[in-house]
């Protein structure tokens, strides 16, 4: 995009986007000061209270997605559209009773990875290590990607300067603090982001009524407000089970689990997922007010930043580049530590170096760090494209993941066969839907298969797992 068509000045950009760097590394230099083993940097020390718990949920799952395709799910699908990508909440939710058990069965856990190992062995491992790093590199690449495009599209920063300059200040403060600087950040991020998107919702009510908002779509676009409408009614279950995918197997939450104090995890996951909740709905909303505001809207993954410059003026391009900018370091920098981490226990530590230090290991971990951002980094600066088809072709991994992690908690007759099986058939027939039919019942498809698969290898297994091996020391 040329500056010319830019929401903010180059010059207010560049100032907020350094600005943020050097609050960002500075806490993550402070934050990092006392890390001194892995468990340190992975875990900040298993000491994460409430407070931090709940916003590093909550903002964690605010990605660029949440303030940027949210209002474009509403503009295409109406009502629905707005709930069905809230639907994404109920992955934290459901997440924070496995995650209360996840704390208990394994004290001394590091990653999702370690679960799949010492419950179903090896074999499974190998499968879910595959599945889960695909995904997690993806939703790496696809964050800093947005990174570059929003930012050229808000301010216009060039892209391959946004993408590097978020993507290096995210890999430098999540290498020196870890875990501690993830959460700490987190924890402001989510604040600017919620108090900005609230801020805009009560400016965007003072220009138009919602009964000026409802005439506008009865006259223009009556299909937004159809209780009926087929896309938008499968729209609601694809997401709700992607999500559950996503949050279920994928270790930037299961190490938040390890992460937490003693009996905080549950309660940190539940108010993130209430208070994720209404972030789209009201994203949404913003995108339904853009035809009684009579905003022109040339792409609808942009009708948020065009109605918000509308009501707010510079103020709301000023505005809406901080959330956007909060939101991706928010996803980057959890994605980053999260799959360093998994990289670091289950391949180098498991597979090459099992007698490995604790400063062994967190010095691996920080380098592992650096290397994904400039694999990331190497893989974004082409600007290839969009990464949605690749996000939406990895549904059918996660949902064919999640019955073997739900049953292997909670079940002792879970086993190996009934993982194995429900992870390779659930994945095949998801992906052969996705290219047969389409995107949509990729993910469907893929939970179905995995858990028949799944359940009935557990109704028929005579085996019963000793839950005292997932308590690994060492």
């Amino acid at each position: 995009m040329s500056k010319a068509d830019a929401l903010l000045d180059p010059n207010i950009g560049w100032l907020l986007l350094g600005a943020f760097s050097v609050l960002w590394i500075g806490l993550g230099i402070y934050w990092g000061r006392r890390n001194k083993s892995f468990e340190d940097h992975a875990l900040a020390g298993r000491n994460i209270g409430l407070a931090l718990g709940t916003a590093t949920a909550a903002a964690t799952w605010i990605t660029s997605n949440t303030t940027m395709l949210a209002p474009q799910f509403a503009l295409q699908l109406g009502i629905w559209g707005m709930l069905a990508y809230s639907t994404a909440s109920f992955g934290l939710l459901l997440f924070a009773p496995m995650a209360g058990r996840i704390r208990a069965l394994m004290p001394h856990g590091y990653t999702s990875g370690d679960f799949f190992r010492l419950r179903y062995g090896r074999g499974a491992w190998g499968i879910f290590l595959v599945f889960t790093l695909f995904y997690s590199l993806t939703w790496l690449v696809s964050m800093a990607m947005a990174g570059g495009i929003l930012l050229n599209a808000l301010s216009g920063i060039p892209y391959a300067w946004g993408m590097s300059v978020i993507l290096g200040v995210c890999v430098l403060y999540t290498m020196r603090g870890g875990l501690a600087a993830v959460i700490g950040t987190d924890f402001i991020q989510s604040l600017i982001i919620i108090i900005g998107i609230v801020v805009v919702g009560f400016a965007v009510l003072s220009h138009v009524s919602i009964d000026a908002i409802h005439a506008n779509l009865s006259a223009e676009r009556p299909a937004l407000l159809d209780m009926l409408f087929p896309a938008a009614i499968m729209a609601i279950f694809n997401n709700l089970l992607f999500g559950l995918g996503e949050v279920f197997h994928n270790n930037v939450w299961w190490s938040r689990a390890f992460a937490y104090r003693e009996g905080v995890a549950g309660k940190a996951f539940a108010l993130g997922g209430l208070i994720w909740f209404p972030v789209p709905i009201a994203a949404g909303f913003i995108a339904l007010a853009s035809g009684a505001l009579n905003v022109a809207v040339p792409a609808s993954d942009m009708v948020g930043p065009l109605v918000i410059a509308e009501v707010l003026g510079k103020a709301g391009a000023v505005a809406i580049f901080v959330i956007v900018f909060c939101s991706l370091a928010s996803s980057i920098d959890s994605l980053l530590a999260a799959t360093s981490d998994l990289l670091t226990e289950d391949v180098y530590r498991r597979m090459f170096r099992p007698a490995a230090t604790p400063a062994r290991l967190k010095s691996v971990a920080q380098y592992v760090t650096l290397a994904l951002g400039i694999f990331t980094w190497a893989v974004c600066l082409p600007r290839i494209g969009t990464l949605a088809s690749v996000l939406f072709f990895a549904g059918p991994l996660v949902g064919a993941m999640i019955w073997p992690i739900v049953t292997g908690l909670y079940w002792r007759s879970a086993n190996s066969v009934g993982a194995v099986g429900g992870m390779l058939l659930g994945a095949g027939a998801g992906l052969v839907c996705y290219f047969a039919i389409g995107f949509y019942v990729g993910a469907l498809v893929a939970t179905a298969v995995s858990m028949v698969w799944v359940l009935a290898c557990t109704r028929f297994s005579k085996s019963r797992f000793d839950w005292a091996k997932l308590k690994e020391t060492a």
